[in-house]
């Protein structure tokens, strides 16, 4: 039976750890120039239909749905070096391994993410988060509803979520309660919707970056505390 953990610290990826805009804006880039804006648009159209349909991003499977479209265009399939070949490393936010390496100081660390079963952990493990917190990485779809499962295999008096979306947050804090403590570092493009952010309750901390972890009192991370910023 696993003991549990003083704190379990869960670190989400997307425009958490790692700067998905990024990656989207060089992707656009690239697909406008090499197959032309129309492409390019619809590469995006067919992505966001896969996402409502799914619940998570799917890079490749939008890449698929395009090549069915236009099977007489062979150059389409070196489209996918650019995801296989992307330099994920070089997108993590700066001084997202230090947060890691901090907070694995004060407890355990777990990537709890959405996504794909073939490019989301492709990703994690490129950009070197998959060694940073040990093998530990939960790639779900809706991670809010995987929560039992979260805490069975990571039991813990106290959890901490880092997250960039309110929304996710909030659903947790709805759960989990007094047993967690919500971080929002305000990153990505989610993070300054500020009608979505409006939708909700605060965090419990909100940062202006990732990076901040490094150097927040531990005493933040026993307990849910009250609403604060960190400037």
């Amino acid at each position: 039976m696993k003991t549990n953990e003083p704190v379990v610290f869960l670190f989400d990826v997307d425009n958490t750890l790692f700067d998905n805009d990024a990656l989207q804006a060089q992707l656009t880039a690239y697909l406008k120039t090499t197959f032309g804006a129309a492409t390019c648009a619809r590469y995006w159209v067919l992505f966001e239909e896969l996402r409502g349909q799914l619940g998570y991003a799917d890079y490749f499977g939008a890449l698929e749905r395009l090549r069915l479209e236009s099977l007489c265009d062979p150059r389409l399939l070196s489209a996918a070096f650019f995801l296989l070949d992307y330099p994920f490393a070089a997108r993590l936010y700066p001084g997202a391994l230090a947060a890691l390496e901090r907070c694995a100081r004060l407890g355990s660390t777990v990537i709890l993410s959405d996504g794909d079963a073939v490019f989301q952990p492709m990703k994690v493990r490129a950009a070197g988060l998959w060694q940073a917190v040990g093998g530990r990485v939960l790639i779900y779809v809706n991670k809010e509803r995987m929560l039992e499962e979260v805490s069975r295999r990571y039991p813990a008096a106290h959890y901490v979520l880092v997250d960039d979306k309110v929304r996710i947050l909030a659903a947790v804090k709805a759960i989990w309660g007094a047993t967690v403590t919500t971080v929002f570092p305000r990153q990505g493009h989610y993070a300054w919707d500020l009608a979505e952010i409006a939708r909700y309750p605060a965090a419990d901390i909100a940062l202006d970056s990732v990076a901040q972890l490094a150097s927040l009192d531990p005493g933040a991370f026993s307990g849910a505390p009250p609403a604060q910023k960190v400037p």
